[in-house]
């Protein structure tokens, strides 16, 4: 069973900056894509950014040249350096590891509260 543990988040004024971490148990991180999804309120789940077992890397449009998602397969670690961020950022972010390719599992970690706010 695998487990996805997520840190960072924060409460932060417009335009500041926040590094989401997210730890991962299990075996053979480095072949399963990672990505970040997003939840605001009363809204559904979205799609934030992904990084491939072969570091591809796709952002949702509204990320685009304002986050960057990384991942570090020694320490079994995904990450999102947030800069310029917005009220609308607001979410629960959630980290994803997504086995399609290698074993048909999916799992998420139970996300981490991001507040933009004055």
């Amino acid at each position: 069973q695998v487990q996805l543990e997520e840190s960072g988040g924060g409460l932060v004024q417009p335009g500041g900056s926040l590094r989401l971490s997210c730890l991962a148990s299990g075996p053979m991180f480095s072949a399963y894509d990672m990505a970040w999804y997003r939840q605001a309120p009363g809204q559904q789940r979205e799609f934030v950014a992904i990084i491939g077992s072969d570091y591809m890397i796709r952002y949702a449009d509204f990320v685009k040249g304002r986050f960057t998602i990384s991942r570090d397969n020694f320490k079994n670690a995904l990450n999102l350096q947030m800069t310029r961020l917005k009220p609308d950022d607001t979410a629960v972010y959630y980290c994803n590891q997504d086995g399609t390719h290698v074993d048909g599992t999916e799992y998420w970690g139970k996300g981490t509260q991001v507040t933009i706010s004055p």
